[in-house]
């Protein structure tokens, strides 16, 4: 497990760089944490880190559910928040996703974790106070 405190935009940026650094393509990533956590802005720093030209256009995939980057597609960005049930989830087609060989990015996976693959990473990101936020990796291949 790998544990970082951040104070700003800017430090989970570099926090970014290197957890992008561990997570090699085909990486399956559950991102957690509350609304307002930070999830959509570490997104964008690993999709930048990543060398994918469209961070500027990253955004929260909360209402189109699934969002892609790169040509061809090198990262999968998806929002299960408005999900409700199992059959909704599977009908996102994600198998064919998680195995691409694309980094696969879920916000709000714990809510469907038991049909997530079980070799996958989590990143949480939780309030510490003011702007600061803890920020942990934690491998579970």
């Amino acid at each position: 497990m790998h544990e970082w405190k951040v104070a700003s935009a800017r430090e989970t940026a570099l926090v970014a760089r290197e957890i992008a650094a561990l997570l090699l393509p085909g990486a399956i990533v559950q991102l957690t944490g509350n609304l307002g956590a930070g999830k959509t802005t570490l997104t964008k720093s690993l999709v930048a880190a990543w060398g994918v030209d469209s961070e500027d256009s990253v955004s929260s995939p909360t209402f189109t559910l699934i969002h892609e980057y790169g040509e061809p597609v090198r990262v999968y960005h998806i929002d299960l928040y408005r999900l409700e049930t199992p059959r909704e989830f599977h009908g996102l087609g994600l198998d064919d996703i998680f195995e691409s060989g694309a980094r696969v990015l879920v916000e709000w996976g714990e809510k469907f974790a038991p049909l997530l693959p079980t070799d996958r990473y989590i990143v949480e990101i939780e309030h510490a106070g003011g702007d600061a936020r803890r920020i942990t990796l934690t491998d579970r291949r």
